[in-house]
C-alpha cells in the first residue's frame, strides 16, 4: 500500500531513517559527544547560559579570544528526540581558535515537548542570543546560525521568526527536514504525535513565498551518502528560497553522510567550512 510519494510504509520509514546510509553511526555520535566534552574541557571562557525559565532552556557559549567576533549558533539534531547541547559544542573546536564564538542551542525534547515547543525554545533562544550578542564580547552584525538534520528545521524555523528579520547575517542548514508531511507519516512520528494540519503548519517549506523572502543568505548541505527524501527535502526548499528571491548555496559534500557531515561545519579547508565562513564575511 502507498503512504506516500509511492512508498509503502517500510520504504518510507526507511527514507526517514539516515543511518541506513551511514557506515558507523553509533560511533559518529559518540564522537559528538566526546569531541563537546573536550571543547568544554580545554575551550577557555564557556559559560552555561539560561534564554528562559523552563528547565531544558539553556545554550553553552564560547568565546572568542578577541571581542567583536562572529558568533556562530548551532542547533542540534535527533528527530526533535534525542541528543542535547552537551553533544553538540564539538564544533567549537574548530571554530573558537580561529576568531569565531559559538553557541550550543540546547531545547526540550519529545514527547515530553511538542515540536511547536520546541519550535518556540529554538526561537527564544537565537533572538536571546541576538540580543546579548553584544556584552557576550560577539558581534551582533555577523550572526550565523546553522542546525543539521532536525536542527535545520528548527533553525529554519526560527528564521521566519519576524522578530528575527534582518538580524541574522547567513544560516547554514545541513541534511534538513523542511516539509514535515512525510516525517508525521513514518515511525518518527510516535513520540512527535502530529496530524496533518500541525505538520503542515510546522513546515518552513509551506511558509509562502512573503515570508521565505525576509530570510538571509543561506547554505543548504547535503551529504553523498543520504536518502533520496533528504535529497528532495533540501531540492524543494532550496527551490523555493530561491523563488522568493534568497540567494542559496547549494551544497553535495563528497564522502559524508548525514551524521559525519556537521564536522566540516567549521573546518578551515573544507568546502562546507568555506561556505559558512563566507556567510559572515559577506
Amino acid at each position: 500500500m502507498t503512504v506516500y510519494r509511492g512508498f509503502d510504509q517500510q520504504e518510507l520509514d526507511r527514507e526517514y531513517s539516515p543511518s541506513t546510509r551511514a557506515a558507523d553511526f553509533d560511533a559518529e555520535l559518540a564522537a559528538y559527544a566526546a569531541e563537546s566534552r573536550r571543547a568544554l574541557r580545554e575551550l577557555p571562557g564557556h559559560r552555561e547560559l539560561r534564554y528562559g525559565p523552563d528547565a531544558p532552556e539553556l545554550l553553552d557559549y564560547f568565546p572568542a579570544a578577541r571581542p567583536g567576533a562572529p558568533l556562530h549558533v548551532f542547533v542540534h539534531g535527533g528527530f526533535w528526540q534525542e541528543l542535547g547541547k552537551e553533544d553538540s559544542a564539538f564544533p567549537a573546536l574548530d571554530l573558537v581558535p580561529h576568531g569565531t564564538a559559538f553557541a550550543a542551542v540546547g531545547y526540550g525534547l519529545a514527547p515530553r515537548w511538542t515540536v511547536e515547543r520546541i519550535v518556540e525554545q529554538t526561537t527564544s533562544a537565537v533572538r536571546w542570543l541576538v540580543d546579548h550578542a553584544a556584552e557576550l564580547g560577539a558581534d551582533p552584525e555577523r550572526i550565523v546560525l546553522s542546525g543539521s538534520s532536525a536542527g535545520a528545521h528548527l533553525a529554519a524555523s526560527a528564521l521566519l521568526d519576524e522578530r528575527l528579520r534582518g538580524r541574522i547575517r547567513g544560516a547554514a542548514l545541513l541534511s534538513g527536514v523542511y516539509d514535515l508531511e512525510p516525517v508525521a507519516l513514518s515511525y518518527v512520528n510516535q513520540p512527535l504525535g502530529l496530524d496533518p494540519a500541525r505538520a503542515a503548519a510546522l513546515s518552513p517549506l509551506r511558509a509562502g513565498r512573503a515570508a521565505l523572502a525576509a530570510l538571509p543568505p543561506v547554505v543548504l548541505a547535503l551529504g553523498e551518502h543520504e536518502t533520496d527524501e533528504f535529497g528532495r527535502q533540501q531540492a524543494e526548499f532550496a527551490e523555493a528560497l530561491r523563488e522568493a528571491g534568497v540567494p542559496v548555496h547549494e551544497l553535495l559534500v563528497g564522502g559524508r553522510n548525514h551524521f559525519d557531515l556537521v564536522f566540516d561545519l567549521g573546518k578551515v579547508g573544507t568546502v562546507l567550512g568555506a561556505a559558512v565562513e563566507a556567510l559572515w564575511r559577506s
